[in-house]
């Protein structure tokens, strides 16, 4: 169990997953430039915090809602949750995320989802095993089905967040042109003349011990 002063930002976590290296520039060495993507983002869940709270019948729906876990050590800001209460007297807890694009190839926008589910769970000792994502791009809500692989790999994730803050140390990461160039970190990252540098380096090193 964490500590109020241990929590992380929640939204780091889809840093983390998207490449560690642009999570430590992001939150350990405050580096932060914006790019298209990044400033149609922040339009988009600045949007979606607008209205704060609504009330349909059996549906609440709250907006910019904050969250916190201290067994994963996060706390942060749901897009939306939705609280709907059942005609059996139980309650439903939809947490949705708004992204400005689309549904992409890896796992970030699912893990934060997981997150934010999971610091719900622990706030309303509830069980909550769907999410959804908004994409923006496409018009579509997209439910995630949060089951213990998708878990794990938050738990796993959030850890490694921990880790990477106490150690104070960046890692170095392969540049991969479909990640980089559209982080909008790559020209503070230098990721192509970092490789560079550190395969000099390894090399050297390696030339001096079999020497």
């Amino acid at each position: 169990m964490y500590t109020d002063e241990q929590l992380l930002l929640l939204s780091g976590i889809q840093h983390w997953i998207y490449c560690p290296r642009q999570y430590a520039l992001i939150h350990l060495e405050q580096m932060w430039t914006e790019n298209r993507f990044t400033a149609e983002g922040r339009v988009v869940h600045d949007r979606a915090h607008e209205t704060g709270c609504e009330t349909r019948r059996n549906l609440r729906i709250i907006r910019g809602l904050t969250v916190k876990s201290y067994q994963l050590g996060l706390t942060g800001v749901c897009d939306v949750v939705e609280f709907e209460r059942r005609p059996d007297g139980s309650e439903r807890i939809l947490p949705i995320e708004y992204k400005r694009g689309k549904p992409k190839e890896h796992l970030a926008d699912s893990v934060q989802l997981c997150a934010q589910a999971m610091c719900l769970e622990e706030m309303n000792d509830c069980s909550i095993p769907i999410g959804a994502i908004f994409y923006h791009k496409i018009r579509k809500r997209q439910e995630v089905h949060l089951d213990e692989p998708l878990r794990d790999i938050t738990r796993k994730a959030a850890a490694s967040m921990q880790e990477i803050m106490a150690s104070g140390v960046t890692p170095i990461m392969d540049y991969q042109s479909k990640r980089c160039d559209a982080c909008s970190l790559i020209d503070l990252c230098n990721p192509k003349r970092l490789n560079k540098s550190a395969s000099a380096y390894l090399a050297r090193a390696q030339k001096e011990l079999t020497a």
